[in-house]
């Protein structure tokens, strides 16, 4: 149960069936209200700025307004026991204690799906996409657990999700890998030196992919690269994606789908596309303008089938096809994305490297154009990773080649940890990983934090003798809460608003903010029972209340949920 929408609800109707009680004539469907939880020095459940929003709207003075909505709210909503004005007219809300036991029943009764907003739609979500020219990148680990975790809270809030991976397997880089692999190859079986060559990929992955094509081909005569290039490709293009599926693997991440570009090649899915778009004479045959700072001399002003892009808030209109009349990759991922419609689902997700920001406007436009507007693409863009040791920039090995692998960052630190921290900030700034903060067992590192305050629930639970959701007995008479339990109980509250906020915008830092201010909550309420008996959770070996076993219940729910939902493990001992 969302608290806050359903008293939000209540507290909307009442001001619409008290509108000429209260002199309102704009209330311009409650844009702006709202129901939060108010600043800790204010010891209540709720906070609503309405008498604010709507007195400005209407001209009326907040506080007298805020005085009036009070009388209603208390005589109206049997779940308000009291009612404060604050500052310039906030209503501080307080529960009543069976409003607080309603609610706490509700949470215990369904563990499982607390939090969840109950939505029911279909999602594709693209993810990684790396290039398959080799393993996985620093960069990539950051996308990738973004796009995982976003298809992990999307279906926790009951929507069904594809985690899709396009695999570039076409162009001028596929031709600079396989080339890279045969002249290994040849290097390896004919003694023959690797050529410099800035094309070529130079990582020892590659002589791995050489060494393992050698030996399951061992008869082969691998001297004519023509004659094996499709043959190595197929090859090299599979040990490739087996190293990055296994990268994945170890960050917890499986997808559903791999799409392959060269599909859309040859099954001509760019010309179905292109006469979808003339159809609806969104393609057009022209010339472009020279890109920005191209000196006129060396732009070819050729004619060319042109998307008309700027028609959706694009800066300019794009190619669809090259100086010599072959499709763009644009072309591509514009038929690609025709693909991902046709599949029917209801919302596209892209989650793209900090380098794809100017294409956004160009492929969000194509959906538009190819969708009649039905279909929304959400991209969604996760900047750079800088690595830290020391206080210092670190620079690990790169056996790569030109990056640093996602193996190499495996070598240093554990799954849930990279998984953790890098949703520890918003995926649009950049994220500074550091190692050692990672690494220590303190309220400084989020991840370890708030696995302590799981594992400290689980040690109190053995001391106890009791199974983790022990049903607790809620005394209705004798139900009282101290002061850290007001707060743990708010926060826990509070986890639905956070979800819903999360999936609104695919905030997702969020929900890793709220799991490490939950658990300091609770640390800090066991930490004040070595200072104060009154705050003690067990007491020759029994729980001292019954409020103390619905707390850690509680808590213990959320941090399941939420753990669960970023894919971070749960040890019971520490």
């Amino acid at each position: 149960m969302n608290i806050f929408d359903h008293h939000l609800t209540e507290i909307k109707n009442l001001i619409l069936s008290n509108k000429d009680f209260l002199n309102l004539d704009q209330i311009d469907g409650f844009k702006g209200v709202n129901l939060e939880i108010p600043p800790e020095k204010f010891n209540f459940d709720l906070s609503c700025n309405a008498a604010m929003v709507i007195g400005k709207k209407n001209k009326v003075d907040p506080k007298h307004l805020a005085l009036r909505l009070q009388e209603i709210f208390l005589k109206k909503i049997k779940n308000f026991s009291d009612i404060e004005i604050a500052g310039p007219g906030f209503l501080n809300i307080k529960l009543s204690k069976l409003a607080l036991i309603n609610n706490i029943n509700l949470i215990l009764e369904n563990k499982k799906t607390y939090g969840s907003t109950k939505k029911n739609s279909t999602y594709n979500i693209e993810f990684v996409s790396a290039n398959p020219t080799g393993p996985m990148h620093v960069g990539h680990c950051r996308g990738a657990i973004y796009g995982d975790v976003l298809a992990n809270l999307l279906k926790f809030n009951g929507n069904k999700v594809t985690k899709e991976y396009y695999v570039n397997d076409y162009g001028n880089q596929i031709k600079n890998f396989v080339e890279s692999v045969y002249l290994r190859i040849i290097e390896i079986k004919y003694k023959s030196k690797f050529p410099k060559n800035k094309n070529l990929y130079p990582g020892n992955y590659i002589k791995d992919i050489a060494k393992k094509i050698i030996k399951n081909n061992s008869k082969n005569d691998f001297k004519n690269f023509e004659n094996n290039f499709d043959f190595l490709k197929k090859e090299s293009l599979k040990a490739s994606m087996e190293l990055i599926k296994k990268d994945l693997q170890l960050l917890g991440i499986t997808h559903d789908s791999f799409f392959s570009e060269s599909d859309i090649v040859n099954k001509d899915l760019v010309s179905e596309a292109v006469r979808k778009l003339k159809k609806k004479k969104f393609v057009t045959e022209g010339f472009l303008q020279p890109p920005k700072g191209e000196l006129n001399k060396n732009w070819k002003k050729i004619k060319r089938l042109i998307f008309r892009s700027t028609l959706y808030g694009d800066d300019t209109d794009r190619a669809l096809q090259k100086n010599d009349g072959s499709w763009t990759y644009f072309a591509n991922d514009v038929a690609y994305h025709m693909n991902k419609i046709n599949r029917n689902y209801k919302n596209l997700v892209n989650i793209l490297g900090a380098d794809h920001t100017g294409y956004i406007k160009r492929i969000t436009a194509a959906v538009s154009a190819l969708s009649d507007k039905k279909i929304k693409l959400n991209c969604k863009v996760c900047q750079l990773v800088k690595l830290y040791k020391n206080g210092e920039p670190f620079k690990m090995s790169k056996r790569a080649g030109e990056f640093i692998s996602a193996q190499d960052l495996l070598n240093e630190v554990e799954k849930d940890q990279i998984r953790f921290m890098m949703l520890n900030r918003s995926n649009d700034v950049e994220l500074d990983f550091d190692f050692d903060k990672v690494k220590e067992k303190t309220k400084d590192n989020p991840v370890f934090y708030v696995q302590y305050a799981y594992a400290r629930i689980n040690s109190i639970l053995r001391t106890l003798n009791l199974n983790l959701f022990t049903k607790a007995k809620i005394n209705k008479e004798h139900f009282e809460l101290n002061n850290m339990e007001k707060k743990i109980i708010r926060k826990v509250f509070e986890w639905p608003k956070i979800l819903e906020s999360a999936s609104r915008q695919f905030d997702l830092h969020k929900i890793p903010f709220y799991l490490y201010e939950l658990s300091t909550l609770f640390h800090a309420y066991w930490s004040k029972g070595n200072e104060d008996d009154n705050y003690k959770f067990i007491e020759n070996k029994k729980i001292k209340r019954d409020e103390i076993l619905i707390i850690i219940n509680l808590v213990a729910i959320v941090i399941q949920n939420g753990m669960g939902i970023l894919g971070v493990s749960l040890p019971q001992k520490m």
